[in-house]
């Protein structure tokens, strides 16, 4: 086959591409691995963040979009991800050794995984692989949900076996919050067929949005909490906030922006609480934000796991007035930082994202049926060759 090569080496060194929901750029890991499934062994050697021009934040996180500027975001975020791609294989070559493949998520236009009461089912990332694949010379992993989402399941949490390829212990069962665009949280067995995941809500594309529709667009986000710090959360609109039919569902579940987007979240409830301060508002979007990760933490996970510890990661991880709401919520339970593991929290999505493309090139499944609901284990990801 094409890509035995890849797949026979002992040990291999790829690029972890991830656009994460919050649009503020990509990050990008290379990683040497060895070995498939269970026999994994991952090295994080060095990460890199890239962050979009403002023009491309807009029109990527924007709430509608036409085909045309689909079709046109599509090759120019290719073109972006290419040009982080070969910055990365520089690095690569500083630290002497060649890029075997490059694994992207590319940015999510659309997600609508299977709902009980909704059979239309679809899912979009923008990012063209063909663009990165003919920019650096190195075949391309792509398109992680789409095979699961044929099988049955939700597309989503992909980061599952990551996490679980990452986190595990062989004698307790860990959890890793992920507090990126959206929160989500890995429950981490140590058979991973036992293993849990599901999106928990909002995190910072609901923080980032509010403090972008108070600004007027002037303030992108709340650097480390500090306004939410100031704020006295307003009562009636968290109580608002958290009567979304989402977080009453029972996993397997997925969301996206199509749900949580400051749009179609926020954009009304906050138009019509002017006369609140924007601290005051910022500080209960973030008190909601944390309240869905406790709450579907004590409801969904402490009632049939014994987790020893917390994990967390993503960009939200720096919000010092989340991470205290977090901690406050789940005072019971140790919680600690990714970095304090040897990963630093911006770089577990982009690490995991090399491990997805890893198993595509190995055959190995690493979709996590009992996450995602879907009828069985299957390969994700195709590959675009160089």
């Amino acid at each position: 086959m094409l890509f035995e090569g890849i797949k026979k080496k002992p040990t291999r060194y790829a690029i972890g591409l991830i656009c994460g929901n919050s649009g503020r750029g990509a990050d990008a890991a290379l990683v040497r691995i060895k070995g498939t499934g269970k026999d994994l062994a991952i090295k994080l050697l060095r990460f890199k963040h890239f962050s979009y021009s403002q023009g491309m934040r807009t029109r990527l996180v924007v709430a509608r979009k036409d085909a045309r500027e689909i079709c046109l975001l599509n090759f120019e975020l290719g073109e972006f991800l290419a040009e982080a791609t070969a910055d990365m294989q520089r690095i690569a070559h500083a630290e002497m050794c060649e890029v075997d493949f490059v694994a992207s998520t590319g940015f999510s236009i659309a997600h609508n995984p299977p709902r009980g009461y909704d059979h239309a089912v679809g899912t979009l990332q923008v990012g063209e692989p063909a663009v990165i694949a003919e920019r650096t010379n190195l075949p391309v992993v792509s398109d992680f949900r789409s095979r699961d989402m044929a099988a049955g399941g939700q597309g989503g949490p992909i980061s599952a076996y990551p996490d679980w390829a990452l986190f595990r212990r062989d004698d307790r069962t860990i959890a890793r919050v992920h507090l990126g665009g959206i929160t989500s949280i890995s429950v981490l067995t140590p058979k991973l067929e036992d293993a849990i995941a599901f999106d928990a809500g909002p995190g910072t594309v609901a923080i980032d949005g509010a403090v972008r529709l108070l600004s007027g667009g002037n303030s992108e986000y709340d650097d480390k909490g500090a306004q939410a710090l100031k704020g006295v959360v307003i009562d009636e609109f968290l109580e608002y906030l958290l009567d979304h039919p989402y977080f009453a569902k029972v996993p397997p579940k997925c969301t996206s922006r199509d749900e949580f987007g400051p749009e179609v979240y926020l954009r009304d409830a906050i138009a019509g609480r002017k006369d609140h301060s924007h601290e005051d508002l910022i500080a209960t979007v973030t008190s909601a934000v944390s309240y869905c990760i406790v709450r579907a933490f004590n409801r969904f996970v402490k009632p049939q796991y014994q987790v020893s510890r917390v994990i967390v990661s993503g960009g939200g991880a720096l919000n010092n007035a989340l991470m205290t709401r977090i901690k406050n919520g789940l005072s019971d339970i140790t919680v600690r930082m990714s970095d304090e593991y040897g990963l630093p929290h911006d770089a577990v999505d982009a690490v995991g994202t090399a491990i997805l493309g890893n198993e595509t090139f190995c055959g190995t499944p690493s979709n996590v049926p009992h996450a995602t609901g879907a009828r069985g284990p299957v390969v994700l990801g195709r590959i675009t060759p160089a």
